[in-house]
């Protein structure tokens, strides 16, 4: 498993001398073989790296990984960009299994991070944030985002937004039938995950006066 780690890391944090790899290593083969076909896989797996190389490694430290934690220490902006947006370069200290901190890197491009999503979410500097790693390769980490504090919140905004969606539609005409229902929708549907008292409160008001419009 820390090989696996380590060929991912090397894969997916340089992106460039693994396609030199991939030149060397499948021109050689062609060269000793006399089968120019070997040639074939180098543009392909390149390409396959260039835009899942960190999602592999998301998905194996993930599967394989043990929880601990993280803390960036440097978060520095660089001049390249990424749909528009400015690429970081960030360091970080990972928490080992002894209790002692070791020291590794990543950027926006690089970073692995769970749940694999379309989107790059990277937690603040000073603030300790879950990981995963493989023991005896702890620089290699995934984080996951969506444990840490800011994912939590960003997950309960989003499930929130059609609750007060549907509450502006509800306090422009409380009279309006399809906008209570889609409001006891987005309630039901929020109480699910965050069983909060006032959300519940409303919930069981809505219902009151749907009866008394039927």
């Amino acid at each position: 498993m820390v090989f696996i780690s380590k060929i991912l890391f090397f894969t997916s944090h340089h992106g460039f001398y693994t396609v030199i790899l991939l030149f060397v290593f499948f021109g050689l083969l062609s060269y000793l073989t006399k089968k120019a076909w070997f040639l074939i896989p180098i543009i392909p797996l390149a390409i396959l790296n260039g835009f899942g190389g960190q999602f592999l490694n998301a998905w194996f430290l993930n599967k394989y990984g043990i929880e601990s934690t993280a803390i960036i220490t440097s978060d520095v902006e660089t001049n390249s960009t990424l749909n528009d947006m400015y690429i970081h370069d960030y360091e970080a200290i990972v928490k080992k299994q002894d209790g002692r901190y070791i020291s590794t890197f990543f950027s926006t491009t690089t970073a692995a991070i769970y749940p694999i999503e379309n989107a790059i979410r990277i937690p603040q500097t000073e603030v300790s944030f879950p990981v995963k790693y493989i023991p005896g390769y702890e620089k290699n980490i995934v984080i996951l985002y969506g444990q840490s504090e800011e994912g939590k919140m960003a997950d309960k905004y989003s499930k929130l937004a059609p609750v007060n969606s549907a509450r502006i539609k509800y306090e422009a005409d409380r009279t309006n039938k399809e906008f209570i229902e889609e409001y006891i929708a987005a309630l039901e549907n929020y109480i699910k995950y965050y069983n909060e008292e006032g959300y519940k409160s409303k919930l069981q008001e809505l219902k009151e006066e749907l009866k008394h419009l039927k």
